[in-house]
């Protein structure tokens, strides 16, 4: 038992150290306005102000820059770890500016999206699971060797080679050397650093130097062009199915246009008399009270068939319809005006409306008189 306890007596000492970290931050970080997740400066459960506080213990030198601006101005080197958190408020101006600063530094990105990881040459999209339990490194890599990680969720990489691998990829992966993707971000927080061996990944991790940058990026620092849009954001595999999907729409659309075959007449199977559609019609005027219609169409027939026996064509003007009927008739302009004009009122009762179409059979009888 004793020998286990000094196998193991470096990492009890930075899990004490880390309960400590915690419980200060918790009591003394009220007052603290950083509220960002993975902030290095916020005390709440899911901030990562204890992990910060004990590398800074551990005598690494931890600069906090929060906007691209800051991190251009800040030394970095080949021993340097710049670990890059809040990595959804990248945009391709700041992971430009991120890269050329970065030069020979080991880059940590913590859960990036899948605009972020192609940007830094990772094709594959991430994936996001849950994990119901720990789950140990199973990797060569001697920084995370034996080590167990445990948190509730995470993203998984799929890439060559990684640790901490899970059905969709690693939650620890290393596409590049310099480039490191770390999946399982909330081992990081206060409120998770002290599950399994979570403590000991984030130390060794960001403790490999003596100098970490932690980067908070922040919206403010995107421009114009940086705006993401639904191309962006969709996985490139969708894009050639879509296409694919809207040939094969198409070519159905050609083969079932194609079948159906042109289109044809056809005879109707009965014959409708005229004066069956005419009857029927004058039933429905009569049955909807609608007087107005009916002698709006008696008046238009009447027109109709007074223009053609005047020769006056179709479309004739009806005041000088009128007037023309007028000088045939007989009849004042005022009173064929009031039978045929486009301002005649209509009928008020089923008398009157009758009494109109007898009044236009009899002016279609003088009208017909040579």
């Amino acid at each position: 038992m004793t020998g286990r306890l000094a196998r193991h007596r470096s990492t009890l000492v930075v899990l004490a150290g880390l309960l400590v970290a915690v419980a200060v931050v918790a009591l003394t970080g009220r007052g603290a306005t950083r509220t960002a997740p993975l902030d290095p400066d916020n005390p709440d459960p899911a901030g990562a102000q204890a992990v910060a506080r004990v590398l800074a213990d551990q005598g690494v030198d931890v600069a906090v820059v929060r906007d691209a601006d800051a991190l251009e101005q800040t030394r970095v080197d080949g021993e340097t770890t710049i670990v890059v958190t809040s990595t959804d408020q990248l945009g391709r101006s700041t992971i430009r500016r991120l890269r050329a600063h970065a030069g020979g530094a080991r880059l940590v990105l913590v859960e990036p999206g899948p605009g972020t990881v192609r940007a830094f040459g990772v094709r594959a999209a991430p994936y996001r699971v849950l994990l119901d339990g720990p789950r140990a490194a199973d990797c060569a890599d001697p920084v995370v060797a034996g080590l167990e990680v445990e948190v509730d969720s995470a993203v998984e990489y799929a890439v060559d080679g990684g640790c901490f691998r899970g059905e969709h990829g690693a939650l620890l992966a290393e596409p590049r050397p310099g480039l490191v993707l770390l999946g399982a971000g909330e081992a990081l927080t206060n409120d998770q650093v002290v599950r399994a061996d979570d403590a000991a990944l984030a130390l060794r991790l960001l403790g490999r130097g003596d100098r970490l940058v932690w980067y908070v990026p922040t919206v403010s620092d995107l421009v114009g062009d940086d705006g993401v849009s639904l191309a962006t954001l969709l996985p490139d595999w969708l894009r050639p199915a879509l296409l694919l999907a809207a040939v094969a729409v198409v070519a159905l659309m050609l083969w079932r246009a194609r079948r159906l075959g042109p289109l044809a007449t056809e005879p109707l199977p009965v014959v409708v008399k005229a004066i069956e559609t005419t009857r029927s019609r004058g039933r429905l005027y009569r049955r909807a009270a609608d007087r107005a219609h009916a002698a709006a169409a008696l008046r238009a027939a009447a027109r109709d068939r007074a223009a053609d026996r005047l020769a006056m064509g179709p479309g004739a003007d009806p005041a000088a319809l009128v007037r023309d009927l007028a000088r045939h008739t007989g009849r004042p302009v005022d009173e064929v005006d009031a039978l045929l004009g486009p301002a005649a009122p209509p009928p008020a009762t089923d008398q009157d409306l009758i009494t109109l179409a007898s009044t236009l059979a009899e002016l279609d009888r003088e009208v017909r008189r040579p």
